[in-house]
C-alpha cells in the first residue's frame, strides 16, 4: 500500500472513533434502559401500577409505591384527599393509559431528584368535564434498585403534566344566564339578578314563589359545583325555577387549566338556550292573586303529566302538619285493605278515645255513619280509630308510595315526611298520624301530589318544571289500583258537595276535593300524655285522662294551619290544586277558596 493510501485509511479510522464511541455509549445505555423498563423490570411493574391506579382513581393503591421518605410526612387519608382535590380542580372524568412507560431521563417535565435512579414517563388521554379530552405525560422520577424502587413522590405527581414546583389550578368564568320561559314560550325571567338575587320579570310580583333567587353557593353544594368548574364566588340558582333548573340555566364554564402559569388547557365559555318552562303565567297570576299577599303556598299542578303550572309563596318550601287532607291516604291504604267501603257505617260520637286520650271532633261535634258521610265532614272520631285498624307499617307504606319520605324529584323542594312504622307506637299516634297529625309533615306540593294520585287513577306523577312535548309519555309510579282511587274521588266529591269543602264548588264543574285543618300546639287548658302528639284535626284537639270531660278545641284561628287539595274536572281532571295557609283558620274555610280561584282559572286556560 503507498504511502498515501496507508494516511487516507488513517484519517477515517481517526474520524469515526468518537461516532464508534458514541454508539457503544448509546448500545451499553440501552441495555440499560431496556433492562430497567423491560415488563417484567421492577421500575416497569412499578411504573405501570402507579399510573393504572391513578388512572382509575385508585389513589390508595398509589400510596403504596411512593418513597418512604413522604410516607412519613403524609398520611394516606392526606395522600388521597390531595388527589381527589387535584382531579375535582381539572374536573377530571376518567383517563387511559395510551402507551408502554419510557425512559425520559433529562426530560425537562421534573428536574433532578436526590438519589434519583431513572426518570419514567407514560402517555395518558385524560378525560375533563370543563377543558375536554387531554393528552398528557405522566412523568415519575424513581428512586431506589430493583424491588426497592419507589416513586419519588411531589406534589408534581398530583396531575399529568406538571413539572417539579408547580402546582395545579385554573381561573374559571360563567356565561351569561339563560332565561327562562313559560310554557306559551313568553319570557318568565332574564338579565342578571339584582341585588337581592331576583332577575327581572314581566309577571313583577305574581313571579315571587316560582322564579326564585340567585346567591352564593351553599356549603351543601359548593364540592359538586368546584367539580364542574363552576367559580367559587359564582352565583347560583337558591331557590324556585332558578334553583330547579340551574344547571341548564347557567351554561357550561370556561376558562384555563393552569400548571403554575403555565396554561395546559383552556375553553371558552358556552352559555346555554333559553329553558322552556312548564309554568302557565295565566294560572301563576291567578296563584298570586288567589294567596293575595297573605303567607302561604299554592301550587297547582296537570295531574297526567307531573307539569309544575303554578307555584305561589310556599308552595314547595315550607312543611307543616297536613291535618285532614292526609285522610286521602289513610282512605286509601284501609281501602286497599279491606277494612272498610263507601257504605259501612260507623257509630256517632263526639270524640275517639286512643290510648286513655280523647281525640275530639271539629267544636265537639257529634258525626259518624257512613264512611262517605265521615270523609266528607272529616269525622275525626272515625279516621283515628281506622288508622289504628290499618296500623302503622300499612299507613306509612302508603304513604311512602305517594311520596312521602322521598325526594320530590324536583330540585330545591323540601321533602314531606313522616316517621317510620317501628317508631308510630301506641294507639294515640298511629291515630294520630292517621289524621295528619303527629309527626307528619307536608308541603303544599306533596298534598297536590297525592290529589293528582288519585286524579290519574292511582299512579302518582312525578312533578316536573321542564316542558315535555304531549306526545311524550310520562313516568307514573303506581300506588294503589283504579277501582279504589275511583273510591276516593267519589269521597273527595262528597266534600265538595256536601262536606266542609263546600266553598270549593265551581258552578257547572264537579270538583273532587279534601279540606285539613291542622293545630300547631295543645291550648293550656288541654292535657295530654305526649304533649305536642296529642292535637287532632279540623280545629280538635285531645283530651287527656279517664273521666275528663267536655270540648277541648282551641277557639284561636291562629293555632291552625288551612289546607285544601282538589282537582277538576273531577271525571276528567285537568288541574289539580294544593294549598296550604299557616296560621288561617280552618281549611274550609279559608284555603277552599283559595283553591277556586285557582282552579276556574286553569279551567279557562290552555294547559295542553
Amino acid at each position: 500500500m503507498s504511502s498515501s493510501g496507508y494516511e487516507i485509511r488513517r484519517q477515517r479510522l481517526h474520524r469515526a472513533r468518537p461516532i464508534m464511541a458514541l454508539a457503544a455509549v448509546a448500545f451499553a445505555a440501552g441495555i440499560l434502559v431496556g433492562a430497567a423498563h423491560t415488563p417484567s423490570s421492577p421500575s416497569h411493574k412499578l411504573t405501570t401500577r402507579f399510573v393504572s391506579a391513578w388512572a382509575r382513581g385508585d389513589y390508595a393503591a398509589m400510596y403504596a409505591d411512593i418513597d418512604l421518605t413522604s410516607q412519613r410526612q403524609l398520611s394516606r387519608a392526606d395522600f388521597v384527599n390531595a388527589y381527589l382535590q387535584a382531579a375535582m380542580t381539572a374536573t377530571r372524568t376518567d383517563a387511559r393509559v395510551l402507551g408502554a412507560a419510557r425512559d425520559a431521563q433529562g426530560a425537562e417535565s421534573l428536574a433532578a431528584v436526590p438519589g434519583q435512579t431513572a426518570v419514567v414517563s407514560v402517555p395518558l388521554a385524560v378525560h375533563t368535564r370543563l377543558f375536554g379530552a387531554l393528552s398528557l405525560k405522566y412523568t415519575l422520577p424513581l428512586v431506589g434498585h430493583g424491588e426497592g424502587t419507589r416513586v419519588a413522590w411531589s406534589k408534581a405527581l398530583l396531575f399529568p403534566g406538571l413539572r417539579r414546583g408547580e402546582e395545579l389550578g385554573r381561573r374559571t368564568q360563567l356565561p351569561p344566564r339563560a332565561a327562562l320561559l313559560a310554557r306559551d314560550g313568553s319570557t318568565l325571567a332574564s338579565g342578571s339578578a339584582t341585588a337581592a338575587g331576583q332577575r327581572e320579570s314581566p309577571l313583577g310580583a305574581a313571579a315571587d314563589g316560582v322564579i326564585g333567587e340567585l346567591g352564593s353557593i351553599p356549603s351543601s353544594r359548593a364540592a359538586a359545583l368546584e367539580s364542574e368548574g363552576v367559580p367559587s364566588d359564582a352565583l347560583v340558582g337558591v331557590s324556585g325555577l332558578e334553583r330547579a333548573l340551574d344547571e341548564r340555566l347557567r351554561g357550561t364554564p370556561g376558562g384555563q387549566l393552569l400548571a403554575g402559569e403555565r396554561v395546559l388547557a383552556s375553553v371558552a365559555p358556552r352559555a346555554a338556550t333559553p329553558v322552556r318552562t312548564t309554568i302557565s303565567p295565566a294560572l301563576q297570576r291567578a296563584a298570586a292573586t288567589a294567596l293575595g299577599g297573605q303567607y302561604g303556598g299554592v301550587v297547582a299542578l296537570q295531574p297526567r303529566t307531573g307539569a309544575i303550572l303554578a307555584v305561589a309563596g310556599i308552595g314547595m318550601d315550607d312543611l307543616q302538619p297536613p291535618g285532614s287532607t292526609f285522610k286521602m291516604v289513610t282512605v286509601t291504604a284501609a281501602l286497599e285493605a279491606g277494612l272498610t267501603h263507601t257504605s259501612t257505617v260507623y257509630p256517632y260520637a263526639t270524640y275517639a278515645t286512643l290510648d286513655g286520650v280523647k281525640l275530639s271532633n271539629a267544636n265537639g261535634e257529634d258525626c259518624g255513619g257512613t264512611l262517605a258521610l265521615a270523609f266528607a265532614v272529616s269525622c275525626n272520631s272515625v279516621f283515628a280509630p281506622l288508622g289504628v285498624k290499618v296500623g302503622a307499617p300499612r299507613l306509612v307504606a302508603m304513604a311512602e308510595r305517594f311520596g312521602f319520605n322521598h325526594e320530590p324529584g324536583v330540585a330545591g323542594a323540601l321533602e314531606s315526611t313522616l316517621p317510620e312504622a317501628s317508631k308510630i307506637q301506641g294507639e294515640l299516634d298511629v291515630g294520630s298520624t292517621a289524621i295528619g297529625q303527629g309527626e307528619v309533615q307536608a308541603s303544599a306540593l306533596q298534598m297536590a301530589i297525592v290529589a293528582a294520585t288519585i286524579a290519574d287513577g292511582g299512579r302518582r306523577p312525578l312533578p316536573t318544571f321542564m316542558s315535555i312535548p304531549t306526545s311524550v309519555h310520562r313516568a307514573a309510579i303506581k300506588v294503589t289500583t283504579p277501582a279504589v282511587a275511583r273510591t276516593v274521588r267519589r269521597l273527595m266529591i262528597g266534600v265538595v258537595r256536601e262536606g266542609t269543602g263546600t266553598s270549593a264548588a265551581i258552578p257547572g264543574v264537579t270538583v273532587a276535593g279534601k279540606t285539613g285543618t291542622a293545630e300547631l300546639g295543645m291550648p293550656s287548658s288541654c292535657k295530654s300524655t305526649e304533649p305536642g302528639k296529642g292535637t287532632s284535626e279540623e280545629g280538635t284537639s285531645s283530651e287527656a285522662g279517664e273521666g275528663e270531660s267536655g270540648a277541648c278545641a282551641p277557639n284561636d284561628p291562629h293555632n291552625t294551619d288551612a289546607w285544601f287539595a282538589a282537582f277538576a274536572p273531577a271525571l276528567h281532571p285537568r288541574v289539580v290544586v294544593g294549598v296550604l295557609l299557616p296560621r288561617d283558620g280552618a281549611g274550609g274555610d279559608t284555603a277552599a277558596p283559595v283553591a277556586r280561584q285557582v282552579l276556574e282559572a286553569g279551567l279557562q286556560t290552555k294547559t295542553g
